[in-house]
């Protein structure tokens, strides 16, 4: 692990994660891509059991606050994840539209470009302030990016379970 970035694992905290596509390239602009990676989320959430209690999908990176699963860590959560979105966005599309430019997933040659940087930030929460805190950054992302003009515009967030007490695209787990 590169110097001065350290993870604090098996103290039950929350995790404030942030991870972004490769070159914060918009990978994620479409709503196929962004549909694809929340039933991704979904999935591997069930299958590692960990609490998801906020998450935004924005073109270009993530932001998720999750427990720690019950078998693994967080670095193992975001590994199968981001696996296998990027796995299933390629086997759809040999192409994913960058503004005017139609980016391949495949570079001259045969090797494969990367789909996400290849590290995450990841912030420890434990109190219910900083919850608070990062939950309504995440809400906010949208609207500050000007992609909508408000959150509930934006439903590849948890938004709506907090605002509104509906379920969204995915189920939220509350956590006091």
């Amino acid at each position: 692990m590169p110097a001065g970035l350290k993870r604090y694992y098996g103290k039950g905290h929350l995790h404030f994660i942030t991870f972004s596509c490769y070159r914060r390239l918009p990978l994620l602009k479409t709503v196929h891509a962004r549909d694809i990676f929340v039933q991704e989320l979904g999935k591997v959430r069930d299958e590692m059991e960990f609490r998801l209690i906020g998450y935004v999908v924005m073109p270009e990176h993530v932001h998720l606050l999750m427990s720690e699963p019950k078998r693994g860590t967080p670095s193992t959560v975001l590994q199968k994840l981001k696996l296998r979105v990027s796995r299933k966005l390629r086997k759809r599309r040999k192409f994913a539209g960058v503004g005017q430019l139609q980016l391949p997933f495949e570079e001259v040659g045969g090797s494969s470009r990367a789909f996400w940087q290849p590290r995450f930030y990841d912030f420890n929460v434990y109190t219910k302030g900083k919850k608070t805190e990062k939950l309504n950054y995440m809400h906010a992302n949208p609207v500050t990016r000007r992609l909508v003009k408000h959150p509930k515009e934006w439903p590849w967030s948890s938004w709506s379970f907090y605002a509104k007490d509906e379920p969204g695209l995915l189920r939220m787990d509350v956590v006091e």
